[in-house]
């Protein structure tokens, strides 16, 4: 019985082993059955035609992306590892990113006609814009290879400033932009470079004179945006033109400046390269700003400094080493010359004005406000009839003009008010309480007092 139900389940396996794999066969010739979507295509073209641009685009873009992050990145981290700087130059550059973009653009040119039920002459017109942008492109890593150029000479050779090679760079990237250019109009209208270039030459009389403004503004454009003159947000200073305020815009023909009275003056672009002008954007992104001012001193209060005098500055924390030094400095060398104090004009003595200036030096030096890493100089300038300036030159910490104004006006306030101290007075022109004065007591004895 056994045997036998074993014999009778052999043929049942093999009958359902069979019907299974019938049943497959028959869904994968189902699935495999592209006629409904052949069918669907057929009447609808338009469709088909879409679905072969879009597929084509999503090709070129992940063509574009697989070449911009690993191929363009392993060359990066290839230029990084090497002693050599044209390669990190023409990375900088971007000079294999802008290569990189013909890949996709090539592709495009060579796989439009294989989309289907594409207009013929819609495909000419889609491989002449490719090819236009694979020129463009092109003529973008050729400049960017340019800028390498300069890169490397600057960084190169210790002596680049005497010998700048950057205009002529800048002459080689009009030439390949306007060959560029010339190949560009002769791909998209098909015609030779060689009678365009005919047919223009006709028109240049013509262009120049009418559209004279437009190329003297187009020009300073490209002047302005290569050399990186002027940005949106600058703070630019033009009195020629009572500009003295915030570039707020950058238009072809015009730049608007935001003035510190919330007045608007436009400047004609090509102004900003003919007229020169001040632009404090170093001065923003360096964090510091300037402090130059004088304080004009009276030519007839400065004197030596006598023993009292110095037992009394030597109060003065700041002052303190200063004094302790020069005393033993003036020490050491009149000793060395027999320099004795009945016979003081031989040897060194200290002055109100030097130590003066010592004491600001030291006070400047010391100034939580004042910025550590820049300038900081007190210096006397040539004397003049208004007196002998003793001109204070540092940086404040902050660039906001409100803070920047409140640290110089604290500084020079209490520089102004200890004057005294060192027996100083300030200079300045006789006013009408002056006089006054004079005539009460008499304009020879204010003069002659003994």
């Amino acid at each position: 019985m056994v045997a036998i139900l074993r014999g009778e389940a052999k043929p049942f396996q093999r009958s359902a082993s069979a019907a299974f794999s019938t049943q497959l066969t028959a869904l994968s010739t189902t699935l495999m059955d592209f006629t409904p979507i052949t069918t669907f295509f057929d009447t609808y073209t338009w469709a088909a035609t879409l679905t072969g641009l879009a597929l084509l685009a999503l090709a070129c873009w992940l063509i574009d992306y697989l070449f911009q992050r690993w191929l363009i990145r392993g060359v990066a981290h290839v230029a990084e590892r090497t002693s050599t700087l044209w390669d990190d130059a023409l990375i900088e550059q971007k000079v294999f990113a802008r290569l990189a973009h013909l890949v996709p653009a090539a592709f495009a040119q060579l796989t439009l006609p294989l989309i289907p039920h594409l207009d013929p002459a819609l495909v000419t017109v889609g491989r002449n814009v490719a090819t236009a942008y694979m020129v463009l492109t092109a003529a973008l890593a050729c400049s960017g290879a340019l800028s390498a150029v300069h890169v490397m000479h600057n960084s190169g050779d210790t002596n680049a400033s005497l010998r700048p090679i950057k205009g002529y760079l800048q002459l080689a990237k009009l030439a390949v932009f306007l060959v560029s250019a010339v190949l560009i109009v002769s791909i998209l209208i098909e015609r030779s470079p060689l009678l365009l270039l005919s047919g223009l030459g006709a028109m240049t009389a013509v262009l120049l004179l009418v559209f004279k403004d437009t190329l003297l503004s187009l020009v300073a454009s490209v002047q302005i945006a290569s050399n990186d003159i002027v940005r949106v947000g600058d703070w630019i200073e033009m009195p020629d033109l009572k500009a003295d305020g915030d570039v707020i815009d950058i238009a072809l023909h015009t730049v608007k400046v935001q003035n510190w009275d919330k007045t608007i003056t436009t400047i004609p672009t090509q102004r900003l390269i003919t007229d020169s002008f001040r632009n404090w954007r170093g001065m923003s992104e360096g964090g510091a700003r300037r402090v130059k001012r004088s304080l004009l001193i009276d030519q007839s209060s400065i004197r030596f400094l006598e023993p009292a005098d110095v037992e009394r500055l030597l109060g003065l924390d700041l002052l303190k080493p200063y004094l302790e030094r020069k005393l033993e400095e003036l020490k050491q060398y009149n000793a060395d010359r027999n320099a004795h104090d009945e016979r003081w004009p031989n040897g060194r003595r200290l002055t109100n004005i030097g130590t003066y200036r010592a004491y600001a030096q030291a006070y400047i030096e010391n100034h939580p406000d004042i910025h550590p890493q820049r300038t900081r100089l007190v210096r006397t300038l040539d004397p003049a009839p208004s007196g002998i300036p003793i001109e204070i030159y540092c940086f404040t910490r902050t660039i906001v003009w409100l803070e920047h104004e409140r640290v110089r006006g604290d500084l020079f306030d209490h520089l102004m008010t200890i004057l005294p101290l060192f027996d100083l007075r300030l200079y300045q022109n006789a006013a009408g309480h002056d006089l006054r004065e004079w005539s009460g007591k008499g304009v020879t004895e204010t003069l002659n007092p003994g």
